[in-house]
């Protein structure tokens, strides 16, 4: 099993194979969290944030959730959980640089995915 220092080092490697310039910015950089975070809109405790990029009064930010990676992706072998740890952090630079560009493709993105998840639960309790 991945274990936390293992994603630390895995999130280090995956930063350093990007390119600078899409860190332009994010001062407080990318931190690793020990727990799950459970999506407020989630019907069930099914639907897991494995990132946030955030901007508050630490700085720009990207925060990954250890323990929603594992709950989602624990079973995988480590090069798939990679695999989806790249995806992940690909998905939370594009939300800083599309802030810093004044741009909401992926929070509108964002939206529709979790309108379609509540569909898909309100079509199986009908």
């Amino acid at each position: 099993m991945l274990t936390f220092e293992e994603c630390g080092e895995m999130l280090d490697d995956i930063v350093d194979e990007m390119p600078r310039e899409l860190f332009r910015d994010l001062n407080g950089g990318v931190i690793l969290l020990p727990q799950a975070k459970i999506h407020p809109a989630a019907v069930d405790n099914d639907l897991y944030i494995l990132g946030e990029y955030r901007r508050d009064n630490l700085g720009k930010y990207i925060v990954i959730f250890f323990g929603s990676v594992l709950k989602i992706y624990g079973n995988l072998p480590k090069d798939k959980i990679k695999y989806h740890l790249t995806k992940i952090m690909h998905h939370e630079v594009r939300h800083h640089n599309e802030y810093l560009a004044g741009c909401e493709d992926l929070v509108i993105y964002d939206k529709q995915q979790i309108n379609s998840y509540l569909k898909r639960k309100q079509g199986k309790s009908e």
